[in-house]
């Protein structure tokens, strides 16, 4: 397939159904990168466990699935119960190895975004494990910025969502 722009495609995210649960559970990210996120499977597991937050959907290019992705939506982030630092942002991203470095991170994070700014949002939260071949750099040229937190071992990361756009 010759390469073509991001904007040019057909790109969507859709829930994960009964109809595309093996679809979503085959997406896998390339062997070095398996130790930075969770497996769809772990996720949609998760996904259960907590309905009220979690925003699965599988990444579409056509017919095409190229990825997965989880949001996190309006959560205690605290989890003290106080509800006084509710947070929203990507919970999981995973691309599958052989659709990398096509624009499809990137359109996720967007649609996260969009999502997180129609529910009233202002930012959008990220976590990243430290390391070679992980996605900090990423997440980074998305715009996103360290905020000085770690959530268990994982860099905190934020970005700043403009309403205007």
């Amino acid at each position: 397939m010759s390469e073509q722009r991001t904007s040019e495609r057909q790109l969507r995210l859709e829930p994960v159904t009964p109809d595309n649960f093996d679809t979503a559970i085959g997406i896998e990210v390339a062997p070095e990168q398996r130790r930075f996120v969770s497996s769809v499977v772990k996720s949609l597991a998760q996904a259960y466990l907590y309905p009220e937050a979690a925003w699965p959907r599988l990444i579409r290019d056509g017919e095409r699935a190229v990825g997965f992705l989880m949001a996190f939506l309006d959560i205690d982030w605290r989890g003290d119960g106080s509800r006084g630092d509710v947070r929203s942002g990507l919970w999981r991203l995973n691309i599958a190895a052989d659709q990398q470095r096509r624009g499809y991170g990137a359109f996720a994070v967007r649609a996260v975004a969009e999502e997180i700014r129609r529910r009233g949002g202002s930012r959008c939260y990220v976590t990243w494990e430290p390391g070679e071949d992980g996605p900090e750099e990423f997440y980074l040229r998305l715009g996103f910025r360290r905020t000085g937190e770690l959530s268990g071992e994982q860099i905190v990361g934020v970005l700043e969502l403009d309403r205007a756009t």
